[in-house]
Parts: C-alpha cells; sequence; structure tokens
C-alpha cells in the first residue's frame, strides 16, 4: 500500500487515513463470495448504522476476536450471558439492537442457506452472479440505494434479518464487489472490472 501522502487517485470518501485507503484499495468493491466474509460484512455493515465507516472499521479486529471470527454457527448458539458481556466489550459498538442481531441474524443464516444453498448463492443472485459495473465520476452521483438493494433489504427482513435497510445493503453490495462503484478517476475503477 502506497503512503497517505502518495499520489494514486482514489475515490473521495477514503482521504488520507491510511486504513481507510487499505480497506480501498484491497477490499472495497472486490467480488466476496466466501460465506464467512459475506456474514462478516452483513454484521459490519449493519453496526455501521448511524456511524462513520471508518469508525467500524477501527473496530473491526476486536469485531473478529469478539464473534469467533463471524462463524455463523458459534454465534447463533450465543447465550443471554455472552450477549450481555458483549454489551459490556469496549472493542465493538455496544448497541443491544445491534449485538442482538447479529446473534438473530447468525440463525436466519441457517434456514436461508438450508433454502437457497449458501449466502453466497442468495446475495449473488441479485446481480445474476455479475458485478454491475458503474461509471461514475464524482462521489455526488453515486446512490445510497438501488432498486435492487431494496429488493434485498425487502427479501432479508422478510427473512428476519435486522439492520438490513435499503441503504445498509447497497453499501454492503458496494463492500462486497455486487457493485462496482469506484469512481472512473479511481485507480481501482478497472480493477474491479470498470471499462
Amino acid at each position: 500500500m502506497e503512503k497517505a501522502t502518495d499520489k494514486i487517485k482514489r475515490c473521495e470518501w477514503c482521504g488520507t487515513d491510511p486504513l481507510y485507503q487499505k480497506y480501498h484499495d484491497e477490499e472495497w468493491g472486490v467480488p466476496v463470495f466466501d460465506d464467512k466474509t459475506l456474514f462478516e460484512f452483513l454484521t459490519l455493515e449493519g453496526a455501521q448504522a448511524g456511524l462513520s465507516w471508518i469508525t467500524v472499521l477501527k473496530k473491526r479486529e476486536n469485531y473478529r476476536k469478539s464473534f469467533n471470527n463471524f462463524d455463523p454457527k458459534k454465534i447463533a448458539r450465543y447465550s443471554e450471558n455472552r450477549i450481555l458481556k458483549l454489551k459490556e466489550n469496549a472493542g465493538i459498538i455496544r448497541n443491544d439492537l445491534k449485538i442482538r442481531s447479529t446473534v438473530s441474524n447468525a440463525q436466519n443464516y441457517f434456514k436461508l442457506c438450508e433454502e437457497k444453498g449458501s449466502l453466497s448463492e442468495y446475495m449473488w443472485n441479485f446481480v445474476d452472479g455479475i458485478p454491475i459495473q458503474n461509471k461514475w465520476r464524482s462521489l455526488k452521483q453515486i446512490p445510497t440505494s438501488t432498486s435492487i438493494s431494496d429488493a434485498l433489504s425487502k427479501d432479508l427482513k422478510k427473512r428476519g434479518f435486522k439492520f438490513v435497510g435499503t441503504t445498509i445493503m447497497y453499501a454492503y453490495m458496494q463492500a462486497v464487489g455486487m457493485v462496482n462503484d469506484h469512481t472512473v478517476h479511481c485507480h481501482r475503477f478497472k480493477a474491479c472490472g470498470g471499462k
């Protein structure tokens, strides 16, 4: 990764924070098909609600430690005592509803996988298995939700998932590469499939 003072053109939102730039350069917009990583992003995007992404990013390693490296099988079995201990953990966002939603989302994950095969198959079906390639020239052009994120949010809510509103789901789609929203001037635009 280049230093924060480098001349590489990036999407405006990642600023100059080295952690943010590393995330932008190595992860954001790269297609993810691994169920555990997809579940991790589902949890982190939900945790972000009302906060900035950098706040969540700085707590990511603590989330991994606190939530068994985002293993849905382990999280689905969390006891009330475990949930109460998580609420005391300063390394994560200590919002009761967000913590409980992670547990219930893990439980619902298995029902979804039973019906759809995997979280990956389910998610990627919303974009026909191929990342949507946008050609935004500025941050102002990028939407905060689309008809696809609306449909995804609605279906997840129907399945009992929490913290999956359309704006959260569009940010999720951007993060896991279901949509390439790197602006055209960004050095990652072509690397993520833009033409």
